[in-house]
């Protein structure tokens, strides 16, 4: 009987390797679906998302076992669990989906010589992006130049869901822990992901474009200002092949406007595409800079400033914003997630190895990929056609959420203040800002000394000074 081994991918639809294991197999022969429980590995992930992700393996244990089958759970190293259970079951080749992280690279290529020394073969598939980086340039200046050349390849369908005659039918009677969260997770498994999906298909996507910056939508209308698929791509829960059918068919069936919106959300996902292209090519993405300074960049690390600003008290209002709805809900909305990167990495010069760490605990959508790419991309130190990208967070409050609606969501220690004044907050004079909200803070860095400051010092890394 083949294995097939579930890694990040807790889901029977559209799972590549699960998906070539039953074309292998047949009712004679079936496929027995596998989880090994790594605590190292898991341990890697913040609890938040760990959480999430044994949600979706509960999940899909119910569906194989909905279908007449069931997962087989096992506690331990992979490299020594699955020779054991290939030969339980007397298996000739164990499939799996490929990783591009350094450590699940390691680890399977670990199980790989491992079933070798047992005669078994390791069948890795591509499952995690649309277009496999190994098919693309090995290093691209900037976006629209690795967009050109990703979207020339053709993209697949997603895989259908096994037929339960090549499932084997087996009763395991283990599952995994499911561990306490302190904070509300989204419904969990395929079904929440797709449920979550079409609604964003229904209404979302065709404003997409128009509203994906839209702050106080995004906290009166969220289904409708971005998809927040977010937390179940990272985890595995929907395959990225069906998110990209499901926005491809709606783009076909539109015309003008509509049709731009649509286009943008496909163009959003080819981000996450290059994010997992760089980490492909540079495993060590989230340790080291992708871009060579001339010169070291003087980071100040000053650990004040970095509490304050993990606890939401810097005393800019779209950061704090940001900041307390990730400590909240274990997500954060992608406008205010730039701003508070850059103001972590540029007004007060901690560096963005520190800020990604803490995106990695607090996220439920974290993805080792996007958030460590991300990151680079904000500080100045990734893939940019800007030497030096600063977000100035009033001018993005002003900008974005023009009304404090966002702003006030979070920080309610501004909600009777009027909105150009929380806008303008760290431009106020101390005594005024005494006058309108005492029990907010003071803001931690001068808004034109903080900017001025990260624009000097990146430039002496840059050997421009």
């Amino acid at each position: 009987m083949p294995l097939f081994w579930h890694r990040r991918d807790p889901r029977t639809r559209d799972n590549a390797g699960l998906a070539a294991a039953a074309r292998d197999a047949t009712p004679s022969d079936p496929v027995v679906p596998v989880f090994v429980y790594d605590a190292d590995l898991l341990a890697t992930m913040g609890a938040r998302q760990r959480g999430f992700f044994l949600r979706h393996v509960a999940a899909v244990e119910d569906r194989y076992r909905d279908i007449g089958s069931d997962l087989i759970v096992r506690a331990g190293e992979p490299d020594e669990v699955l020779p054991a259970l290939a030969e339980t079951f007397d298996a000739e080749t164990v499939y799996c989906n490929d990783h591009y992280r350094a450590a699940r690279r390691n680890r399977q290529r670990r199980v790989e010589e491992a079933l070798a020394g047992e005669g078994v073969d390791l069948d890795g598939r591509t499952d995690l992006v649309l277009v496999d980086p190994g098919r693309l340039e090995s290093s691209y200046p900037n976006h629209s130049q690795f967009h050109g050349d990703w979207e020339a390849v053709p993209k697949r369908g997603p895989y259908a869901e096994p037929d339960p005659d090549v499932l084997a039918d087996v009763a395991d009677g283990k599952t995994v822990p499911e561990p306490d969260v302190d904070v509300d997770l989204p419904p969990a498994g395929y079904r929440g992901a797709r449920d979550r999906y079409d609604d964003f298909l229904d209404v979302g996507i065709l404003s997409y474009n128009d509203t994906r910056d839209d702050l106080p939508r995004a906290v009166e209308a969220p289904a409708q200002a971005v998809s927040r698929m977010s937390p179940y791509l990272a985890t595995g829960a929907i395959g990225i092949r069906e998110v990209w059918a499901g926005a491809s068919d709606v783009y076909d069936a539109v015309t003008g406007g509509e049709r731009r919106n649509v286009d943008k959300y496909r163009y959003e996902l080819s981000w996450r595409e290059q994010m997992y292209h760089l980490l492909y090519y540079n495993p060590d993405l989230a340790v080291s800079n992708y871009t060579s300074f001339p010169n070291e960049i003087a980071w100040r690390d000053d650990d004040a400033d970095f509490e304050a600003w993990t606890r939401g008290e810097t005393g800019y209002p779209l950061v704090d914003a940001g900041m307390r709805q990730l400590n909240a809900e274990g997500y954060i909305h992608n406008r205010p997630r730039q701003v508070v990167a850059s103001f972590l990495t540029k007004h007060l010069l901690v560096d963005w190895r520190r800020g990604a760490r803490y995106f990695t605990k607090q996220l439920i959508d974290h993805d080792y990929a996007s958030n460590h790419g991300g990151w680079q991309w904000t500080a100045s130190t990734g893939t940019d056609s800007v030497d030096v990208r600063i977000f100035d967070p009033v001018s993005q409050a002003s900008k974005y959420d023009d009304g404090a609606r966002y702003i006030r969501e979070y920080v309610p220690e501004l909600r009777d203040v009027p909105a150009d004044k929380v806008i303008d907050w760290p431009t106020l004079s101390h005594r005024e800002r005494e006058e309108l909200a005492p029990e907010y803070v003071h803001p931690i860095v001068d808004r034109n000394e903080g900017y001025d400051r990260a624009q000097r010092v990146f430039e002496e890394a840059l050997g421009k000074r």
